[in-house]
């Protein structure tokens, strides 16, 4: 790789009206950044149930992201967002919908189960409410977990002999139940959706976990409950194969009107399958596999609870900030050593992308990005001064720790306050933030509200990076985040990139600002570099184009911070000075902030500890946008 050089870099310290002559009737650019949180579980999630989440049901989940105190499910504590959010799914798991929250209210509706039905019934009651009175869940939510693989990859896991759960059908035919419970979930987002304020969206989590392999798949729809009400949400219980479910999704689509889009979580504990070079089931990716996929699944979830899955020092050996927030733990009985593959993350499987575009013709991992917490607690939160854990079970330093008969060796000291999902849209609305998600103009943050935009062209205009219509610049001579960039006509110029950059109004300052580049060279090798664009202070990037530390001004003994490091707003006009205009490329932005402390960090100092027994004290949060992607003309 060419050692990086920074070109017409221009460094922003105050923001400067600036005008145009060449831009005749600018364009009017009237889309806002709105931020919300796609995958949240109520105690209708048969898992959150077992983690002690037996109250916070989807009306009390929206009321928490609206702003209102509510209860808290485990420690009963009053508690309530410090920044409400725009929007919100609440994403309940297909599989045993509502059964776990019925059960245990005695209020479950079973078919005619005859004799073995109504015995089997009897027992699953006992046992699960054995485990709840004890507070033992964990141990029984054990029995749904899968049985790992012998070997850690298979041509086909869902098919593996040892892709068996040991449990059996404790409660029979529940359908009803989890019907109901559909229906109260579907009426209740309807309640709470107020175009202009605030969009609440339906939504569903499609569960597979062959031998351990998380390859679940959040499930959204702009529509209301008149359209939700004529499905049931596809679970993994009827098939594994991500497949299948796109072409229920597709058969339900064309039946009821109702649209769909999924949104892959946690591939960073996907065991190599997630984004591999092949099908679930073994096959060679066809084009047909990729518009397929790219049809249904224009976005991932790339941050959240469970870890952060941009790429690692194993796959990006010199970006040293590749390794934020590693969770190495897997979703299974029998936690076997744990193993990384670049086919678990973002960066490596947009590059695999590529290749497999040049093979096929089309590439099957070309989405946009977006953050969501994936809380269990049917709370939203990822300040990490106002953080409730993963789990209800999670809420205090006392119980973060909790392993004892635990079959998942990860505890709340693993879990990251994070993510959020921002979208650019025109207004506050269902149409309009599903719209954005389609269109890719979404990106990630690990939890503060930056405010990010970047577009790239070929002529923007000088000091277009400090414009007051800076957007309207933006559209008008380039294209936004999640977009394709064609090749130029003629001169074969590099392309110019846009980028902004503001922290939130109670948040951190900024860091840095960093482009991510990903192409193939000239021999078909996957390839990537990261450039430091513009950074606060005066520090100056050395001979390899490394920047000093931006210092930290954490006080370990009490986790506050001070803003007297980095700057409130970063903003450039970036020149890529490795431009080949024969190699298709993409290239992201990711945003740093300055250090500020860790959950984990106040939870320790609450306790006396030391330190934390898992976990950083301190962490740069961060945004990553979605990807602009450069392809050449045939």
């Amino acid at each position: 790789m060419s050692t990086p050089k920074i070109v017409n870099l221009i460094l922003f310290t105050a923001v400067a009206a600036v005008t145009f002559s060449s831009v005749a009737e600018p364009v009017v650019e009237t889309r806002q950044v709105y931020f919300g949180d796609t995958h949240v579980h109520s105690s209708y999630s048969f898992d959150a149930f077992l983690n002690n989440n037996h109250s916070v049901d989807p009306d009390t989940a929206y009321r928490w992201a609206k702003g209102q105190p509510v209860i808290h499910p485990y420690n009963r504590a009053r508690v309530q967002i410090n920044t409400p959010l725009d929007f919100m799914v609440v994403s309940d798991h297909a599989e045993m919908l509502g059964v776990m929250r019925a059960v245990r209210n005695d209020s479950v509706e079973f078919e005619d189960l005859g004799l073995i039905g109504n015995i089997k019934r009897w027992l699953g009651i006992k046992l699960m409410m054995r485990a709840i009175d004890n507070n033992t869940g964990l141990e029984f939510f054990g029995r749904f977990l899968p049985v790992p693989a012998i070997d850690q990859h298979h041509p086909d896991p869902v098919a593996d002999i040892s892709n068996n759960i040991d449990s059996v059908d404790f409660f029979g035919d529940t359908s009803a139940t989890s019907i109901a419970a559909w229906q109260d979930i579907i009426q209740t987002a309807d309640s709470h959706n107020q175009p202009g304020k605030f969009s609440a969206l339906i939504g569903w989590e499609w569960s597979s976990i062959p031998t351990g392999a998380n390859l679940h798949r959040v499930v959204i729809t702009p529509d209301g409950a008149d359209k939700a009400g004529q499905f049931f949400p596809y679970g993994s219980d009827i098939s594994q194969y991500p497949e299948d479910l796109w072409q229920w999704l597709e058969v339900t689509e064309q039946r009821t009107g109702a649209r769909f889009m999924a949104i892959p979580h946690n591939s960073n504990i996907s065991k190599g399958y997630m984004f591999d070079n092949t099908t679930l089931s073994g096959q060679p990716i066809s084009a047909d596999y990729a518009r397929q996929r790219m049809r249904w699944e224009p976005i991932v979830e790339v941050t959240q609870i469970k870890g952060d899955s941009e790429t690692r020092s194993d796959f990006s050996p010199e970006d040293e900030f590749a390794d934020f927030e590693n969770y190495d733990h897997y979703i299974q009985l029998n936690q076997k050593e744990f193993t990384v593959s670049p086919a678990d993350y973002i960066r490596p499987a947009l590059k695999t992308g590529l290749a497999i575009e040049q093979k096929v013709g089309v590439n099957p991992y070309k989405f946009g990005l977006i953050g969501s917490t994936d809380s269990h607690s049917g709370l939203a939160s990822v300040e990490e001064n106002n953080f409730w854990g993963k789990t209800a079970t999670d809420s205090t330093p006392e119980t973060k720790a909790r392993t004892g008969g635990s079959p998942v060796t990860s505890n709340g000291w693993n879990m990251s306050a994070s993510g959020l999902a921002a979208v650019w849209a025109e207004e506050n609305s269902r149409e309009a933030i599903y719209a954005a998600f389609k269109r890719k103009e979404v990106y990630a943050t690990t939890g503060p509200r930056i405010r990010v935009q970047m577009f790239a062209g070929w002529d923007f205009p000088d000091g277009a990076q400090s414009a007051d219509n800076f957007a309207a610049i933006g559209y008008q001579y380039g294209v936004p985040m999640g977009s394709d960039l064609i090749q130029a006509q003629a001169p074969l110029e590099p392309p110019q990139f846009l980028v902004r950059a503001v922290k939130g109004p109670v948040d951190a300052n900024l860091d840095r600002v960093q482009m991510v580049k990903g192409w193939l060279d000239a021999e078909g090798q996957q390839q990537e570099q990261v450039y430091n664009i513009v950074w606060s202070g005066d520090r100056a990037l050395d001979s390899h184009g490394r920047l000093p530390a931006v210092g930290n001004s954490v006080d370990l003994t009490t986790g506050r911070y001070s803003n007297n490091i980095g700057q409130a707003e970063l903003a450039a006009l970036w020149v890529d000075p490795d431009f080949n205009p024969q190699q298709s490329a993409f290239y992201y932005v990711r945003v740093l902030q300055i250090p500020t402390p860790r959950n984990g960090l106040l939870d320790a100092i609450a306790l006396q500890l030391d330190k934390p027994p898992r976990g950083a004290k301190t962490i740069q949060e961060r945004a990553y946008t979605s990807p602009i992607w450069y392809q050449p003309q045939p």
